[in-house]
């Protein structure tokens, strides 16, 4: 059985801050790590590794996160549906001295009823006269669909969220179309009855959207595991797409072992990633050292053991990914000397 853990930002993003690793009890992952092989690769986002993962191609230089989402949101759509989807997902931006900082929905909770109300009036205002529509599929997960491909690329929300706006804007041939409907987007809301009733109750405004995903359904979609185990959406739709087995995550490692299942499985373990985004130090802390106790420390156990053939940690930071490969026989090689977390910051 082989296991490929998905940890996104296994490591704090920002290096100069060293002393948060300080008094981290995380023995069983330090010596995986010390008695792994690694590599190193460009950085990426969660939803560009799993497409790679998955043999998914960039469309105009964008993934095509929308269409696969479908699948998952609205299954008639996706079986359907031949036009171009794009994601335009709701956001929060905050002017910051030179910069537009960019939240999303892990910042602010929208109910069903407020996104369809912001949706009806953009599409009446802003999506007649463009020839688009806004869909929202869920609360915080809106989609637009247009009949002929835009001349655009763009980037996903993963990558801007948390960062200046300014240089993550759509770039193409029809590039400036699209930031004056972003602009016109903003301006619509900056106002609107949602947004008053919000900021009344003290909660952040949805003051606009982000365009990115879009593309056409891939054609083919395949991977070389067995089964996901995740919670996260994107896994799941993928998951379908290509007729795998998957899973929501068990509570922790030993009930996951108990089941024995033979192959070879991707496990998603990306409740870092949010706290890492909005630098939430203490809860990143807080969190590594559960999936310690719940993940490592027994996945190191079973590897000892012979339950586990591989094991995989691959880790996805703003720098770079890394893969850290383990063999069960990786584990008696005594002169790979253990090393705490903060030693890999000049690798990641």
């Amino acid at each position: 059985m082989n296991l490929n853990l998905l940890i996104p930002n296994l490591f704090w993003p920002d290096a100069s801050q060293p002393e948060i690793y300080s008094d981290l009890s995380i023995p069983s992952l330090e010596i995986l790590l010390a008695k792994s092989t690694s590599t190193q690769h460009p950085s990426q986002e969660i939803e560009m590794w799993l497409c790679k993962a998955f043999n998914i191609a960039q469309q105009q230089n964008s993934w095509p996160i929308a269409p696969i989402m479908l699948r998952i949101d609205n299954p008639g759509l996706a079986k359907t549906s031949k036009d171009f989807w794009m994601r335009a997902d709701p956001v929060h931006l905050r002017i910051e001295q030179n910069h537009i900082m960019l939240a999303d929905n892990q910042a602010f909770e929208i109910s069903k009823e407020e996104a369809e109300q912001i949706v009806q009036d953009l599409n009446h205002n802003i999506g007649n006269h463009y020839d688009f529509s806004i869909l929202p599929l869920r609360p915080d997960r809106w989609y637009i669909r247009l009949s002929k491909v835009p001349k655009i690329q763009t980037y996903t929300l993963g990558q801007v969220t948390c960062m200046n706006i300014n240089g993550f804007l759509p770039t193409g041939s029809e590039s400036i179309i699209w930031h004056k409907i972003f602009n016109e987007i903003q301006m619509l809301l900056y106002e609107h009855p949602v947004n008053q009733a919000r900021e009344s109750r003290g909660e952040l405004s949805i003051n606009s959207v982000w365009f990115w995903g879009g593309g056409n359904m891939p054609q083919s979609i395949q991977a070389p595991y067995t089964h996901i185990w995740s919670d996260h959406d994107l896994p799941r739709a993928l998951a379908a797409a290509s007729n795998l087995s998957h899973s929501k995550l068990p509570a922790h490692a030993d009930e996951w072992l108990q089941l024995g299942t033979a192959g070879n499985h991707l496990m998603v373990l990306d409740t870092l990633l949010g706290k890492a985004k909005y630098r939430n130090a203490y809860g990143w802390r807080e969190t590594l050292t559960n999936l310690e106790k719940s993940w490592f420390s027994p996945l190191y156990k079973a590897l000892r053991k012979g339950k586990i053939d591989q094991l995989t940690i691959t880790t996805l930071n703003e720098t770079s990914s890394q893969d850290f490969v383990i063999m069960r026989s990786n584990l008696w090689k005594f002169w790979l000397v253990t090393h705490p977390l903060s030693f890999y910051l000049v690798k990641h």
